[in-house]
């Protein structure tokens, strides 16, 4: 951390003026920022208020690779954090920056922690975040694994293939929704029966925009057509509100190269033999010509 002359003189005076400050992104761009002061700071384009009742515990951090950590407490309401946001998953993965800043003059602070908010727990009106450090990311495991299936996900850097080409999304209003998991649509015309299935739904307006799910079926009906999610949606999803349909990959290089004509960037190793081949042996009776094995 480099401290300011002005700020370093400060903290040496013996009486200081400061106050923690947190600014929480999350990955929807909306900015939140909150402060321990009894009234609002602002700093970098950000309001820091005081009345949400958030604090920290102590702030953990070490040199070399360890992963700095601490946790933050707060109360639920409805201008800052709510229930509804926590569970509708808003807040997971969000960055946070926390600094230590002279009140009386903001342009004194340091940024003490930069990371994301880890596990949430909420019980009685408030709730509990657990901060994790940049070093986090390095404990998730690396490098590519060797399987017959595509191990990319659809549209990400690794498969490269463009989700918003004609015929592979559909965008449209709600109809009849039970339970937020199976949707029916009287006039979901042009994809084959199951183009959907293993794809996405993600909910583009209404109480639970920013949520998605990934279907479990697509299949047609008597009365139109059926999505059904593998699990429900954390918050409800009313009739009208706009939904977005992509199509689903079942991972098999046949797929990749016939339904979305994208087998140059498949990331599975599909002549890998199976385990009856790596455990077959050479016979009297049978002519061992030195060819394949392969039946």
């Amino acid at each position: 951390m480099a401290f300011s002359p002005e700020f370093e003189a400060h903290l040496e005076s013996g009486i200081t003026t400061l106050a923690r400050a947190w600014a929480v992104e999350r990955r929807d761009g909306t900015v939140l920022g909150f402060t321990d002061h009894d009234r609002d700071l602002s700093f970098e384009g950000i309001t820091f208020r005081a009345d949400t009742g958030l604090t920290a515990r102590a702030l953990v951090q070490t040199t070399g690779l360890a992963v700095d950590n601490s946790e933050t407490l707060g109360v639920l309401s409805d201008a800052a954090v709510t229930e509804d946001d926590i569970a509708a998953g808003r807040f997971d993965g969000a960055i946070v920056r926390a600094w230590l800043v002279n009140w009386q003059d903001v342009s004194q602070r340091v940024l003490r922690f930069t990371g994301t908010i880890g596990e949430i727990r909420r019980k009685a009106g408030a709730f509990e975040a657990e901060l994790r450090g940049l070093a986090e990311a390095l404990n998730q495991p690396q490098g590519r694994i060797y399987q017959k299936p595509c191990t990319a996900v659809l549209g990400d850097a690794d498969c490269r293939f463009d989700l918003s080409a004609p015929g592979y999304r559909a965008d449209l209003p709600a109809e009849d929704v039970e339970d937020a998991r199976l949707f029916r649509f009287s006039a979901l015309s042009g994809f084959d029966e199951r183009w959907f299935e293993r794809g996405r739904l993600s909910v583009l307006s209404g109480a639970g925009a920013g949520l998605s799910g990934l279907i479990k079926n697509d299949r047609l009906t008597n009365d139109g057509r059926e999505i059904e999610l593998w699990e429900v949606l954390r918050l409800p999803v009313q009739a009208g509100d706009l939904l977005r349909l992509e199509a689903g990959c079942d991972k098999r290089p046949e797929t990749c190269r016939l339904k979305f004509q994208n087998f140059l960037n498949f990331r599975g190793f599909p002549h890998i033999p199976g385990d009856d081949w790596l455990m077959s042996y050479p016979a009297r009776g049978g002519i061992n010509d030195g060819g394949s094995l392969k039946g």
